[in-house]
C-alpha cells in the first residue's frame, strides 16, 4: 500500500509541473524588445523603461523647476547655487571690456551649472532608454560642452588651446575622474569590483586611440631631427594630411566600436549595467523620486546646450587677454581649466554613481568619454577645420603626448585585477596634480611671436616647438 501510495503522489507531481512551468512562462521575456527594455514597457510609439516613467505628459512648469533644483544628487544640487553667475557672465561679457580677469572667472563658473542641467537632462532621458543606448546617449549628451567650446575655440583659431584640451579632456577622466570615482567608491566599501567587459575592452581602446593621436607628433619629430631635406612648410603640410587620415580612421574604428556594444555584444553590457541597478544603494531613493517627462528632457537640453554656448562664447574670448597678460600659460589653459569646466556635468554623474555602488555605470562614464573624446570629438575638430580650410592637425607638444601615453599604461595597469579601492584612487588623483603642476610651469612656444600665432604650422611655430621638444628630450636624458 505504501508503495501504491507512493507512486500515486510521483504521478501528481509530474501531472503537476506542466502547468506550474506553464504559469511561469509568461513571466518570461518573450522577444527581443522584451529582453533589451524589460518586460514592463508602455506600447506606442516611444517606448519607455519603467525606471524613466514620469507618470506625466508635456511640460508643468513649476514640477519642471523643482526636479531640475533637486537634480540628480546632493553635489548637483550644491552647484544649482552656482545659477545666478549665468546671467551675470552674459552682463559682463557685453558691457564689461576692461576687466579680462573678472569677464573669465564669471564665465568659467557660469559654464559649471550649465553643464550640470546638461548632463542631469541627459541622465533623465538615459533612464527612458534601454541600458546600453542610455548610456551612449548620456555620454554623447554629456559631451555637448566640450564639442562646442571646441568648435569656438577654432573659429577664433585658438589651434594650441584645442590641441591641449583635447589630451587634457582625456586626461582628466582618465585620472581625475577616474580616481575620484574609486575614492568615493573606496570610502564606503573596502573594495569595489566591476567588470572585465567594461575596463578591458575600455583600457585597450585607450591605448589605440592614445596610439593613433600620438602617430603625427611622433611623424614630425622624427622628419625634423633628421636629414631629409625637407622644409619646415613641407613637414607642416605632411603632419597636416597625415592627421586628418588619421581622423577619418579613428571615427570609422568608433563607430565599429558602437556597433560592437550596441548589436554584437549588447547582452553582455545589459546584464552588467542591470546587476549595477540591483546593488544601487539609492536605488529605492532614485526610483520614487519624481523624473522629467520627455518633453521636459529636451526643453531642459535645449536650454542647457544655448547657455553653454553664450558662455563659452564670453569665456573663449577672454582666453588671450588671460594668457598674455596675467601669466597663464596656454598648456595649462587647454591642458587643465578648460577640460575641467567642461567636463565638470560628467564627473560629478560619475562621482554619484560610484558613491552609491554603480561602479560599472561609473566607469563607463569616465572610459565611455575619454573614448568618444580620443575617437570622435577630437577627429570632428580636424575635420571641421579641414572643411573650413584652416591649419588644425594632432601635433602635439611633446610633454602632452607623453603624459598621455603615460596615464593610458597606468590607468590600464589599475584596471587589470577588476578591483579598486580609495587608495588606488587617491594615487590617480596625486598624478593629475603632479601633471597640472608641471602644465602650469610649461612655456608658451610662441611667447615671442604673440598669441596670435598660436597653433598656426609656420615656420616660426615649427621652430618654436622644435625647442621645445629639444628641452624635454634633454630633460628625459634623450638627448
Amino acid at each position: 500500500m505504501a508503495a501504491h501510495g507512493e507512486g500515486i503522489l510521483r504521478d501528481r507531481e509530474k501531472a503537476s509541473r506542466p502547468s506550474q512551468l506553464s504559469e511561469r512562462e509568461p513571466a518570461l521575456p518573450k522577444t527581443r524588445q522584451e529582453i533589451v527594455n524589460g518586460p514592463n514597457v508602455e506600447k506606442g510609439l516611444v517606448r519607455v523603461r519603467t525606471a524613466g516613467e514620469s507618470g506625466r505628459r508635456g511640460i508643468h512648469p513649476f514640477q519642471f523647476l523643482a526636479i531640475i533644483w533637486r537634480s540628480s544628487s546632493r553635489v548637483s544640487m550644491a552647484v544649482n547655487i552656482l545659477w545666478p553667475f549665468v546671467p551675470a557672465a552674459i552682463v559682463a561679457h557685453n558691457v564689461i571690456h576692461d576687466h579680462p580677469v573678472v569677464n573669465f572667472t564669471l564665465a568659467y563658473i557660469a559654464m559649471v551649472p550649465c553643464a550640470n542641467l546638461i548632463g542631469f537632462a541627459g541622465q533623465e532621458l538615459a533612464r527612458k532608454m534601454p541600458h546600453m543606448l542610455g548610456v551612449l546617449t548620456e555620454t554623447t549628451i554629456a559631451s555637448a560642452v566640450e564639442i562646442i567650446l571646441f568648435m569656438i575655440l577654432l573659429v577664433h583659431d585658438q589651434f594650441y588651446v584645442i590641441q591641449a584640451a583635447i589630451l587634457g579632456s582625456i586626461l582628466a577622466n582618465m585620472l581625475l575622474c577616474l580616481g575620484l570615482c574609486f575614492f568615493a567608491a573606496g570610502l564606503r566599501r573596502e573594495e569595489a569590483t566591476f567588470h572585465a567587459a567594461v575596463s578591458e575592452v575600455g583600457s585597450n581602446l585607450l591605448l589605440i586611440a592614445g596610439l593613433g593621436l600620438a602617430i603625427p607628433t611622433v611623424f614630425e619629430r622624427s622628419v625634423m631631427n633628421s636629414e631629409f631635406g625637407l622644409t619646415t612648410e613641407d613637414i607642416a603640410d605632411r603632419v597636416l594630411h597625415i592627421s586628418r587620415i588619421i581622423s577619418v580612421l579613428l571615427i570609422i574604428a568608433y563607430g565599429v566600436f558602437l556597433f560592437f556594444q550596441m548589436h554584437t555584444h549588447h547582452g553582455i553590457y545589459d546584464e552588467i549595467f542591470e546587476h549595477d541597478e540591483e546593488r544601487d544603494a539609492d536605488g529605492h531613493k532614485d526610483r520614487a523620486k519624481a523624473k522629467l517627462t520627455l518633453t521636459e528632457c529636451i526643453l531642459a537640453l535645449g536650454a542647457s546646450v544655448a547657455l553653454v554656448t553664450f558662455i563659452a562664447i564670453a569665456l573663449v574670448a577672454e582666453i588671450p587677454a588671460i594668457v598674455e597678460k596675467h601669466h597663464i600659460s596656454d598648456p595649462f589653459m587647454g591642458l587643465i581649466l578648460v577640460p575641467l569646466v567642461e567636463k565638470a556635468a560628467e564627473h560629478l554623474t560619475a562621482i554619484d554613481e560610484a558613491w552609491d555602488n554603480q561602479i560599472n555605470f561609473a566607469l563607463s562614464h569616465c572610459i565611455g568619454a575619454t573614448i568618444q573624446t580620443a575617437m570622435l570629438n577630437a577627429p570632428l575638430v580636424i575635420i571641421a577645420g579641414w572643411i573650413r580650410v584652416v591649419p588644425m592637425d594632432l601635433n602635439f607638444e611633446l610633454f602632452d603626448i607623453v603624459m598621455l601615453i603615460l596615464a593610458v599604461i597606468t590607468v590600464g595597469n589599475v584596471l587589470r585585477d577588476q578591483k579598486s579601492d580609495y587608495l588606488e584612487g587617491f594615487l590617480c588623483i596625486i598624478v593629475y596634480v603632479a601633471i597640472a603642476v608641471a602644465a602650469y610651469y610649461f612655456p608658451n612656444p610662441h611667447e615671442e611671436g604673440g598669441h596670435e600665432a598660436a597653433g598656426g604650422a609656420t615656420g616660426e611655430a615649427g621652430a618654436a616647438t622644435g625647442e621645445v621638444a629639444t628641452h624635454a628630450l634633454r630633460h628625459l636624458g634623450l638627448l
